[in-house]
């Protein structure tokens, strides 16, 4: 990924696996990034380590529980919102989708004064 795309990535982040599970309920780390690369096909990718500070700061927050289930022998760790998650999620992204209107209004060329679009 490009820096300026890690850049903007980081900042969205939350926003990113609240909506997610928000969606989906429950979901695992490798789960969270495969679904994320499969809706962008491919743009963007998240790493381990940038996926894992963020589940456990949304855990020490409140906004997620985890559930641990044993697959195929194997322990994995299951993340799902809180009530106050499920909010969490709905503002955020809300906040998010405002921020995006706010830059398409500076990214668009201004109006000219009597040119129709």
């Amino acid at each position: 990924m490009e820096s300026s795309a890690t850049e903007f990535l980081r900042g969205t982040l939350k926003t990113i696996v609240l909506k997610l599970l928000a969606e989906e309920g429950r979901m695992y780390g490798y789960e969270i990034t495969q679904a994320v690369r499969d809706r962008t096909r491919g743009h963007i990718t998240l790493t381990f380590g940038a996926l894992y500070p963020v589940l456990h700061k949304l855990e020490q927050d409140g906004l997620l529980v985890t559930e641990s289930q044993e697959v195929d022998g194997r322990l994995r760790k299951y993340y799902s919102l809180t009530p106050t998650g499920s909010q969490a999620a709905v503002q955020k992204v809300s906040d998010f989708e405002q921020f995006m209107e706010a830059m398409r209004a500076l990214l668009l060329p201004p109006a000219q004064p009597g040119l129709a679009y």
